[in-house]
């Protein structure tokens, strides 16, 4: 299925006091409350000491990419011996958490998925958009998505600070588990039948949205309880993923509002 939004692409190398090198130094940083935005590991690494790495990574919800020696050298870090971990500037909260929350403050829930968004200047302005439109959470995966670093922050305008953000192993089981909360999930599709004006985003609910190459995953369109699409009077081929976003999420506010 065609998105109707165009994200860009860009590599972005992580400030050298952000990363953390040598698979004891990253175990310790666990251990001792570091919250870790993601570990990258020597695809050809292997013993006690990687085994250990990956339980207690998993203990902290923390993801490891397995990658070519090219990628460890290319962090810039002196003696790094096969793995570097980047440092969270975001604190991740719970998913259940943060909706039992909205719900006890007698709130309605929206919340924002991102499926495979990887530019981090998408990601911020995403952020900031959803913060103004007064989202209650973004949720994102453990991989495919951008790192929320200090670039994604900037361009947020301090937003990625100041809403909540839930990392979440699939977006699959996070769905169903926003379905046990009552809360339905839509997503923008160019061929949807009904515009989002038609859409009743007063209800709890939840948007994804997906990125350019490829979309929203399939499997997370049959998961969806409504697709819809944003009118446009030129035949073009798509929005930019964050300008989509806002005019999504500002609908979402006006008819709150109303």
């Amino acid at each position: 299925m065609r998105p109707q939004h165009k994200t860009f692409t860009q590599q972005h190398r992580p400030k050298k006091n952000l990363l953390i090198g040598g698979i004891h130094s990253v175990i310790d940083a666990m251990k001792n409350g570091e919250q870790l935005e993601r570990i990258y590991l020597q695809n050809n690494i292997v013993g006690e000491e990687t085994d250990e790495l990956r339980r207690i990574a998993l203990e902290f919800e923390v993801p490891i990419n397995k990658v070519p020696f090219e990628k460890i050298r290319n962090f810039n870090l002196e003696n790094p011996k096969g793995c570097i971990a980047i440092k969270s500037k975001i604190k991740y909260q719970n998913l259940q958490d943060v909706i039992s929350l909205i719900v006890e403050n007698g709130e309605t829930p929206l919340l924002l998925m991102l499926d495979g968004i990887t530019d981090i200047r998408n990601i911020g302005a995403l952020a900031r958009t959803a913060y103004c439109c007064s989202v209650h959470a973004m949720v994102i995966p453990e991989k495919g998505v951008g790192a929320l670093n200090e670039d994604a922050i900037t361009t947020s305008a301090g937003a990625l600070e100041n809403i909540a953000v839930c990392r979440v192993k699939s977006l699959h089981t996070a769905i169903d588990e926003m379905h046990l909360n009552g809360i339905k999930v839509f997503a923008s599709e160019m061929t949807a039948a009904e515009n989002v004006f038609d859409i009743n985003l007063r209800e709890p609910c939840a948007i994804i949205m997906g990125s350019e190459d490829k979309g929203i995953q399939s499997s997370l369109y049959k998961l969806c309880d409504g697709k819809f699409k944003i009118p446009m009077q030129k035949d073009f081929e798509s929005l930019n993923v964050s300008v989509a976003a806002g005019m999504i999420l500002y609908e979402a506010m006006r008819q709150r509002m109303s």
